[in-house]
């Protein structure tokens, strides 16, 4: 039986060739893809960073973002959109000036990550990877940002705003909106995402004193590397649980968290661990 689209059903025709950039575009596009692909051996490894540039221009890799790179790299349209498609920095419709990140991997989520996403969700009236209707804020969740020792953590355009709240983050995004002036809390100043695009093709911040601009992991990142290079204290013996140290020696203190005594079923009757029913009931 065949279908017909007055039954709502698509017969799957190929879309019509992209358009493309109006002249002057083209051509400053043109100019700045020669820079990037000359700083490759083999143009086709150009392909990621001439992505960042036509995002830059529409904030989204439009269909005829990739056609241009597909052209300007001798490359097929299919073989751009595998690559556009799998990666997830790449947007595939339009977006806000600002895209708000919160990490819900497990150590943000648990630490209030989730709380934060959700709360942002209703104070924003969007969804994940939806829009505010002023086009000023993109809102998602996203995986581990290296930063776990600054948990729970909020990204702004791929700039980091450490040890969020959700009355922080509250704040945060709606300062997104008003226009006022936002500061990550280390790293370069704030941008637009289009300006990150840009910056993210390779080009260079022009901006007055973003490159001096700098952040660092946090002392519990860094902690194994100060005792590597031996910066550390002095390494302590730690008893046995149970066992008692010598009477000249103050008892040993817990390294973390981990290492203190965990309630148990034993010691807490309420929470019970282990089979609810004896073995082959």
């Amino acid at each position: 039986m065949t279908t017909t689209p007055s039954e709502g059903v698509s017969l799957g025709m190929p879309h019509l060739p992209a358009p493309d950039y109006p002249d002057d575009v083209r051509a400053r596009l043109e100019a700045d893809a020669r820079d990037v692909v000359a700083r490759y051996p083999d143009s086709r490894s150009a392909l990621l960073p001439l992505l960042h540039l036509v995002q830059s221009e529409e904030g989204h890799v439009t269909r005829t973002g990739m056609r241009f790179c597909a052209e300007v790299l001798g490359l097929t349209t299919a073989e751009v959109t595998a690559v556009a498609t799998f990666y997830s920095m790449y947007r595939r419709k339009p977006s806000g000036d600002y895209q708000v990140g919160v990490c819900t991997n497990t150590l943000c989520a648990v630490m209030g990550g989730d709380a934060i996403f959700e709360a942002l969700q209703d104070h924003l009236g969007v969804g994940n990877g939806e829009t505010t209707q002023d086009g000023k804020v993109t809102l998602e969740h996203i995986e581990c940002n290296a930063a776990c020792d600054f948990a729970p953590v909020v990204m702004v355009n791929w700039e980091f705003f450490d040890n969020q709240t959700v009355d922080s983050a509250k704040r945060l995004v709606d300062d997104l909106v008003a226009g006022a002036q936002v500061e990550p809390t280390r790293g370069a100043p704030l941008c637009t995402f289009k300006d990150t695009a840009r910056i993210l093709a390779g080009f260079p911040d022009e901006r007055a004193g973003a490159v001096e601009a700098s952040g660092s992991a946090g002392p519990a990142s860094l902690i194994g590397l100060r005792l590597a290079k031996g910066e550390g204290a002095p390494a302590r013996v730690v008893h046995p649980r149970g066992a008692g140290a010598p009477e000249d020696q103050p008892p040993a203190e817990h390294l973390s968290s981990h290492d203190a005594p965990q309630d148990t079923s034993a010691s807490d009757p309420a929470h019970p661990a282990g089979p609810v029913a004896e073995e082959g009931e």
